[in-house]
Parts: structure tokens; C-alpha cells; sequence
């Protein structure tokens, strides 16, 4: 006998998701995935680990560091007092930046990228 209740006429209960269909992740799921595919790309590039702390964050504070012109896209934090340093991609305005999702990977590559060769006194274009 079937444990499942045919609850108020609505019909038997189910899954929510069937079997062989995965649950949807969300837009934040995806773009953290961006972001560290990024991370790992650039990793594999420069054939050494980084060393960083990732992290995505909605938006930006609302108080700009003072090279900073306009929205900022991401920030890098310096390692201090053992703790490695720590990258922040801001969500939101990468996000409104894009068009589509190849422009958004795109997009979030290049933040990536920027805020590293700015860690390691690089130009952007040595490390693409």
C-alpha cells in the first residue's frame, strides 16, 4: 500500500524534481562557477596557485578605494598578517555589464584577471 495521500483531490505526491533532471541552481550558482572556473583557468595559465581567497559578493561597498572610478566590478584585498589575500567579484554590476551568458563569462574572466596581475604587479595582457 502506497504511504502517499491523495491530499484534497490534488492528485498523489511526487518528487519535486523528477529522477533524471537535475534541480535548477540558481543565477548566483552560476556565476560563482564563473568565477571559479576563472580562478582555475588563470591558474593553469600561469602553471602556480594563486594563493587567493574567492569571493562573490552582491555589490560593492559604498565606499570606493580611491583608484577606483565608476561601479567597481571586483577588489582585491592583500594578504595581511597570515592570511592569504582575498578577491571579491562584484555580482550585480558584472552581471547588468553583460548581454548574455558568453559576454558575463567573458566579463568575469577579465575582472579576474585584472585583479591578479594587479596582485602580481603584472600587466593584464601578460597573463591572458
Amino acid at each position: 500500500m502506497s504511504t502517499r495521500r491523495d491530499r484534497r483531490g490534488h492528485g498523489l505526491r511526487g518528487p519535486l524534481a523528477r529522477p533524471r533532471i537535475p534541480a535548477m541552481s540558481t543565477r548566483r550558482d552560476r556565476f560563482d562557477e564563473l568565477v571559479l572556473d576563472a580562478a582555475e583557468s588563470l591558474e593553469r595559465r600561469l602553471d602556480a596557485e594563486l594563493g587567493l581567497e574567492l569571493a562573490v559578493e552582491d555589490v560593492p561597498p559604498s565606499d570606493p578605494a580611491p583608484w577606483e572610478h565608476g561601479v567597481a566590478l571586483g577588489r582585491l584585498f592583500p594578504a595581511e598578517r597570515g592570511m592569504p589575500a582575498r578577491l571579491v567579484v562584484y555580482r550585480r554590476p558584472v552581471e547588468h555589464r553583460a548581454r548574455d551568458e558568453a559576454e558575463l563569462a567573458a566579463l568575469v574572466t577579465e575582472v579576474v584577471v585584472e585583479q591578479v596581475a594587479r596582485m602580481l604587479g603584472r600587466d593584464p595582457e601578460d597573463l591572458l
